[in-house]
C-alpha cells in the first residue's frame, strides 16, 4: 500500500497539466474561430504580423523615405522634408523625430513602435483573430511543457513504486501489477501530447495561424514595401537605406550625416 500515495501524486500531476493544456487549447480555438473572413492585409498589418511594432515603424520610415517626405542618410540619421504626415503612423514617426526635424533612426523607431497608432493596430488584429493575444501562444507552449514535465514525474513515481519492497503488493493491487496503475496517468499525458501535436497550430510571436496563412498568401515577389514588411529592411532595394538601419550610435558621436 505504500505505493498508493505515489499513484495519487502521479494522477494529480497528469490531471492538472492535461487540464491546463485543454484550457489553453480551448482559448486558442476560440481565437481561431474569431478570424474575420475575406480580410486583406495592409502593409502595416503585414509588418506587424511579421515583426511586431518595430517592423511597423521600419515600414513607415521606408515609405516616407521613398516618397521623399523623409531623408534617411546612410549614417543613420533621419531628416524631415515634409512635416505633414499622411496617416497616424507617419504622424507618430514625425512626433518621434521631434521639433528639431532631425534625429537618429534608433530612437525614432522605438518612439514610433510604442505610439498609440501601433497599439491600436495590434488591438484590431487581435480582434480580427490575426494576431496573437497576450498569453495565448506562450500559454499553449507552457502547457505543453508542463505535460512533458508531468510525464517525467509519472515515470519517476512509477519507477519508485515498482522498486519498492513487494510485501503485500499483489493483494493490495488486486493482483494487478503496480506498473499498470501508473500506466494509466502516463497514457493520459501521452494522449494529450499527441493530440496537441496534431491539433494545436504553432504560434509565432505576433501572428496567429490565421495571420500566418494570410502572410503566406502575399506575393513572394512584388512591391518593395511588402517585402520590407515581411522580411525587414534587409529586403529594401536601396543599399544606403539598408546601411542606415544597420548603424549603431557610437558613444560621444555628435556629427550628423546627410
Amino acid at each position: 500500500m505504500f505505493w498508493v500515495p505515489l499513484l495519487l501524486l502521479a494522477w494529480a500531476a497528469a490531471g492538472l497539466s492535461c487540464g491546463r493544456l485543454c484550457l489553453a487549447a480551448s482559448r486558442a480555438a476560440e481565437q481561431e474561430r474569431a478570424v474575420a473572413r475575406g480580410h486583406e492585409l495592409t502593409v502595416y498589418e503585414a509588418a506587424f504580423l511579421s515583426g511586431g511594432p518595430s517592423r511597423v515603424a521600419d515600414v513607415t520610415l521606408v515609405a516616407m523615405a521613398r516618397a521623399r517626405r523623409l531623408l534617411i542618410a546612410h549614417t543613420g540619421w533621419a531628416t524631415v522634408v515634409d512635416p505633414v504626415g499622411r496617416d497616424d503612423m507617419e504622424r507618430s514617426v514625425l512626433g518621434a523625430i521631434g521639433p528639431a526635424g532631425q534625429s537618429r533612426i534608433a530612437p525614432v523607431r522605438r518612439g514610433a513602435a510604442a505610439a498609440d497608432p501601433v497599439r491600436a493596430l495590434a488591438d484590431r488584429l487581435v480582434a480580427a483573430g490575426l494576431a496573437v493575444p497576450d498569453g495565448i501562444g506562450s500559454g499553449v507552449a507552457a502547457a505543453v511543457r508542463q505535460v512533458w514535465a508531468a510525464t517525467a514525474v509519472v515515470l519517476g513515481l512509477g519507477a519508485v513504486a515498482v522498486l519498492m519492497p513487494a510485501q503485500e503488493r499483489g493483494a493490495a493491487a488486486g493482483q494487478v501489477p503496480v506498473a499498470v496503475w501508473f500506466a494509466l496517468p502516463l497514457l493520459l499525458c501521452t494522449a494529450c501530447l499527441l493530440i496537441a501535436r496534431m491539433e494545436i497550430h504553432p504560434y509565432t510571436r505576433w501572428a496567429s495561424p490565421a495571420g500566418q496563412r494570410l502572410l503566406g498568401a502575399l506575393p513572394a515577389r512584388g512591391e518593395e514595401l511588402i517585402a520590407v514588411a515581411v522580411r525587414g529592411v534587409r529586403a529594401a532595394g536601396d543599399p544606403g537605406l539598408r546601411a542606415a538601419f544597420s548603424q549603431r550610435p557610437q558613444r560621444g558621436t555628435t556629427q550628423r550625416g546627410h
